[in-house]
């Protein structure tokens, strides 16, 4: 019968055309679901690298303040330590002045913390087996224009170098390491300066 051949022919065609059309709209669809899947991937990937620049960025920036607060603060405390060890250095050399020089010091010391009222100076044993003259005039003519007196107590103070300056109850200790200790900050200030050209 050709008329039913005809009509299998047409439901063949159609069916054939159907599935053309099924299988062109699914690759269409899979062509823009891989399209939009790897314009997306893109985006993120972008996106990431762009999050782990500024990241890498931020931890290397933060890295080289951290190496640079780490390496001021090694050259700040060598640069203290040296201030200390200079002052070492000079209060052994004060120490070791000869006599002369030594009690001139000592005279000029004491010349400036002299007021008026009794005043007792105690030096170290050392210090009082060798006292000479010259200290007790000096420091006798200070007291005198403060209004006041000074004598040299005869019992040795318990200290390395310099003097103890008694007035009543009170005692000022006036030990090199002592006079170098109360003054430390303005000492280490000073010494930057002429060290290193700033203060620490």
């Amino acid at each position: 019968m050709p008329g039913i051949d005809e009509i299998l022919n047409i439901i063949d065609s159609q069916q054939k055309q159907t599935e053309e059309n099924l299988v062109s709209a699914a690759e269409h669809k899979a062509s823009a679901i891989i399209y939009d899947g790897n314009e997306k991937a893109e985006k993120a990937y972008e996106e990431h690298i762009k999050k782990m620049s500024e990241q890498l960025e931020h931890d290397f920036v933060n890295s080289c303040s951290s190496v640079d607060a780490s390496m001021k603060r090694k050259v700040l405390s060598r640069k203290i330590s040296l201030i200390d060890e200079t002052i070492e250095a000079t209060l052994s050399k004060l120490d070791k002045l000869p006599d002369k020089e030594y009690f001139d010091v000592i005279g000029k010391l004491a010349a400036k913390r002299i007021r008026s009222g009794e005043g007792i100076l105690s030096l170290s044993r050392r210090d009082l087996d060798r006292v000479p003259d010259t200290l007790m005039k000096t420091l006798t003519e200070a007291a005198v224009k403060a209004g006041g007196s000074i004598r040299l107590d005869s019992n040795p103070a318990d200290i390395e170098n310099g003097f103890i300056l008694t007035y009543g109850l009170i005692s000022e200790n006036c030990s090199f390491r002592a006079v170098v200790e109360a003054e430390r900050e303005g000492v280490r200030d000073t010494a930057a300066r002429i060290l290193f050209g700033q203060v620490v």
